[in-house]
C-alpha cells in the first residue's frame, strides 16, 4: 500500500499543479456562467437602428393594424396601392428596408401576406406582424357572429389549470416537488457524471500510452508491481477530478452570490428564508414555489448518490481505459479498442436523457440496474427518490462488476505494458487473460 500512497502522491501533485488545470477549473464556472447570462443580457439590448417597411394593402382593411404596429425597432409605411409597381419602386429606393404586401382578405386566405427585402425578415420582425394581425382578424371573425359581448365571453371563459404536486415526506408531512424541476436536476447530474467518467478515464490512458512510450514504465516497474502502479493512476486520477468538482460547487455559489448582489436579486437568501417545514400554499408567487420545490429536495440524498456513482463508474471504466492505454503504443491505435466503451457510455447518456420523462419506466429502470450504464442512468432518476432496494441491488450489481473488471483489466495491465512495436488483436488479448 506504501507504493501505490507514493504513486497517487506523486500523480496528484504533479496534475494539480498543472497551468491547464488551474485555468480549467477556474475559467469553466465563469464560462458556464457566460454561456447562461452573457446572451441573456445581449438579447435585451435593443438597436437603436429603425427599420422602415413598406406596408402595400391592397385590400384597405389592415392599415390602421399596421400603423399600431410601429415601435422603436420597425416603422410601417403605408403606400397607395398601385399594382405591380410598388415592388420595384421599394427594391430600387434607399427610404425602405424591407416591403410587406396584403393580396386578399387574411380572414379569408390566412397565407395572402408576402414580405420582400434584401435581407432575410427577422424573427422579431415576423413575430409582431403575424400576432398583431392575428389578434385582428380574430376580433374581426368574433364580430361577424354579431353576439353581444362574445369578446368578453371567451376572455372569462379561457382559464389555464396548473396542477400543483406534493409528496409525503418522512416526517408525515407533506412537500413540493415539480417533475420538470427533477428532471433538469437529474439531466445536470447525468450529463455531469458522463463528462467526468469519460474525460477522467481518458486522463489514465493517455498517462499510461505517454509513460509507455517514453520508456518510463519499465524503470517504474522496478519497484512496483504493475497493478499497483496502474490503481495509483486510478486512485490519483479520481482525487483529482473529486478537487475539481468542490472547486467547481464553491465557485458556483461564489458567483450566484456575487451575482445576486450585483443585481440585487438575492438567490440565496431567498432560499434560506423559504420555510420548507411549511405546507406550501397555491397563492405562492411562481418564484417562491421554485425555490420551495429546490429547497425541498434531499439534496444530500442526491449529492451521495453522485459521488458513489461517480467513483464506482469512474473505477469500473478507468479500468477499461488503462488495459487499452497498456495494450497499444500510440492514440491512433486505440480506436480499434476504445470503440465498444465509447458506445456503452453513449448508449448510458442517451438512456439517461429518454428515462428523465418517464424516470420509472422500463429503460430506466433496467439501465439503472445494469452496471455499465447505471453510473450514468440512477442520476436522472436520484432526484424522484429511487426505491431503497433498486439502490442496493444496483450498487451491488455495480461493484461485483467493478470487481471482475479489475481483474480482467489487470491481467491485460500486466503483459501489455512492456509489449511494444505491434498492435495486438483481440485474440491477443485473449490470450493474456491466460498468462
Amino acid at each position: 500500500m506504501g507504493n501505490i500512497g507514493l504513486i497517487i502522491e506523486q500523480e496528484y501533485r504533479n496534475r494539480v499543479v498543472k497551468k491547464s488545470f488551474i485555468l480549467l477549473t477556474i475559467l469553466m464556472p465563469i464560462l458556464f456562467a457566460a454561456l447562461i447570462f452573457v446572451p441573456l443580457w445581449l438579447a435585451s439590448i435593443e438597436s437603436d437602428e429603425v427599420q422602415n417597411i413598406a406596408v402595400d394593402d391592397q385590400t384597405g382593411l389592415y392599415g390602421e393594424v399596421f400603423e399600431n404596429m410601429s415601435n422603436s425597432s420597425f416603422n410601417f409605411i403605408l403606400l397607395d396601392t398601385v399594382v405591380g409597381n410598388n415592388v420595384e419602386m421599394v427594391q430600387s429606393s434607399n427610404s425602405y428596408d424591407a416591403m410587406i404586401i396584403v393580396s386578399a382578405d387574411l380572414a379569408k386566405n390566412p397565407n395572402a401576406i408576402s414580405y420582400y427585402g434584401e435581407k432575410m425578415a427577422s424573427g422579431s420582425l415576423i413575430s409582431v406582424v403575424e400576432n398583431s394581425l392575428s389578434d385582428y382578424v380574430e376580433k374581426q371573425k368574433l364580430a361577424s357572429y354579431n353576439i353581444p359581448n362574445i369578446e368578453k365571453i371567451i376572455e372569462d371563459s379561457h382559464t389555464d389549470v396548473n396542477m400543483a404536486t406534493y409528496k409525503f415526506n418522512d416526517a408525515g408531512g407533506v412537500s413540493a416537488s415539480n417533475s420538470d424541476i427533477a428532471s433538469v436536476i437529474g439531466i445536470l447530474a447525468t450529463v455531469l457524471i458522463y463528462m467526468f467518467i469519460f474525460t477522467s478515464g481518458s486522463m489514465v490512458m493517455q498517462s499510461i500510452i505517454q509513460e509507455k512510450v517514453n520508456r518510463v514504465v519499465e524503470v517504474m516497474i522496478c519497484t512496483v508491481r504493475p497493478w499497483q502502479l496502474m490503481w495509483g493512476k486510478i486512485i490519483a486520477v479520481a482525487l483529482v477530478s473529486l478537487t475539481q468538482m468542490l472547486i467547481w460547487l464553491v465557485m458556483t455559489c461564489a458567483l450566484v452570490y456575487v451575482g445576486g448582489s450585483m443585481t440585487g436579486f438575492d438567490v440565496i437568501g431567498s432560499a434560506a428564508a423559504v420555510d420548507t417545514a411549511a405546507v406550501p400554499t397555491a397563492d405562492m408567487s411562481e418564484f417562491e414555489s421554485i425555490i420551495y420545490t429546490v429547497t425541498s429536495i434531499n439534496w444530500f440524498y442526491i449529492a451521495t448518490l453522485f459521488v458513489i456513482y461517480f467513483v464506482l463508474g469512474y473505477l469500473l471504466y478507468a479500468s477499461l481505459f488503462a488495459a487499452v492505454g497498456s495494450a497499444v503504443d500510440n492514440e491512433a491505435d486505440t480506436n480499434q479498442f476504445l470503440m465498444p466503451i465509447t458506445i456503452l457510455v453513449l448508449f448510458a447518456l442517451y438512456a439517461g436523457m429518454y428515462s428523465a420523462e418517464n424516470p420509472d419506466g422500463p429503460l430506466a429502470f433496467w439501465c439503472s440496474l445494469i452496471p455499465l450504464t447505471s453510473p450514468i442512468v440512477m442520476m436522472v432518476r436520484a432526484p424522484f427518490e429511487v426505491p431503497m432496494w433498486q439502490i442496493i441491488t444496483s450498487i451491488s450489481l455495480l461493484f461485483v462488476t467493478l470487481l471482475f473488471t479489475v481483474w480482467f483489466s489487470s491481467k491485460i495491465y500486466r503483459v501489455g505494458i512492456l509489449m511494444y512495436g505491434k498492435k495486438p488483436s483481440w485474440k491477443e488479448i485473449i490470450k493474456w487473460l491466460k498468462y
